[in-house]
C-alpha cells in the first residue's frame, strides 16, 4: 500500500538520521565537548514530546543544559531511540562566536572549527572566557555564546537543510583558537555596521526564532 511504503521510507530515513547523529554526538563527546540532545525534526518543526509548543530548535528535556555530558557511553545511549538534534553546550570547553555575514569571513579569520547553518549563520568555536570586543558588541548580528547557552552542531537537520562544518574540527586537530585573535580577524573582515546597543553573551533561557534561533541579549 502506498501509505505503508511512505511510512517505511520515513522510518528508514529517521533511523539513518539517528545513526548519523549519534555518531557525530559520540565523536564530540569523545573529544571532551559537552553534548545534549535537542528536539528532533518532524516535518517542518522541531518536536520533543507531547505538549511541545516550541517549533524552533531547543533542548529535548526540561533538564536542558544540566543534562550536558562528554561521556561517550552516556551520549550514545541518548541517541539509541530517537534522531535527536545534536546540541553543543557552550561556556565550558569552548565559547562560540555567532555571526551573520558568513560570506565576508575568510578562512584565515576562522583559525579553528567553524559550522554554518542553512540560513548562513557562521558559528566559530573558540577558547572560553573572553568578552566581545566593542566593535563586535555593537553589532546586532554578532553574538558570543558562553555559559548557559548552546548551538546546534553538525549533522543536525533543520527544515531548510543540515548544519555543516565549514572548517571540520578534524582538519585542525580539534584545536580551539584564541578568541581575541579570531575577534580581531572578524573586526578586520566584516563590513562596517551602524552603531547599535551592545550585544552580550547569549544564554539558553529565552531562545527564540528558527534554528539556530537561540540568539538572546541580556
Amino acid at each position: 500500500m502506498p501509505g505503508e511504503e511512505v511510512r517505511m521510507r520515513l522510518g528508514m530515513r529517521d533511523e539513518l538520521d539517528r545513526v548519523r547523529l549519534r555518531r557525530a554526538a559520540v565523536a564530540y563527546a569523545g573529544h571532551g565537548w559537552d553534548v545534549l540532545p535537542g528536539a528532533y525534526l518532524t516535518r517542518d518543526r522541531f518536536f520533543c514530546g507531547p505538549g511541545c509548543r516550541t517549533v524552533a530548535c531547543h533542548p529535548a528535556t526540561m533538564d536542558g543544559l544540566r543534562l550536558a555530558s562528554h561521556e561517550p557511553d552516556v551520549v550514545s545511549e541518548w541517541w539509541s531511540g530517537r534522531p535527536y538534534s545534536v546540541l553543543l553546550a557552550t561556556g565550558l570547553t569552548f565559547d562560540v562566536l555567532d555571526v551573520v555575514d558568513c560570506a565576508a569571513v575568510t578562512p584565515v579569520a576562522l583559525r579553528g572549527p567553524a559550522a554554518v547553518t542553512p540560513s548562513g549563520r557562521l558559528m566559530i568555536l573558540v577558547r572560553p572566557g573572553a568578552t566581545l570586543r566593542p566593535e563586535l558588541a555593537a553589532r546586532p548580528d554578532t553574538v558570543l555564546h558562553g555559559p548557559r547557552s548552546w548551538i546546534p552542531a553538525p549533522s543536525t537537520r533543520t527544515p531548510t537543510g543540515r548544519v555543516r562544518w565549514l572548517v571540520d574540527p578534524v582538519a585542525v586537530g580539534w584545536r580551539l583558537p584564541d578568541p581575541q585573535v579570531v575577534q580581531a580577524g572578524l573586526v578586520a573582515t566584516l563590513p562596517a555596521h551602524r552603531a547599535t546597543p551592545p550585544a552580550h553573551r547569549a544564554t539558553a533561557p529565552g531562545h527564540r526564532g528558527t534554528a539556530p534561533g537561540h540568539r538572546t541579549r541580556r
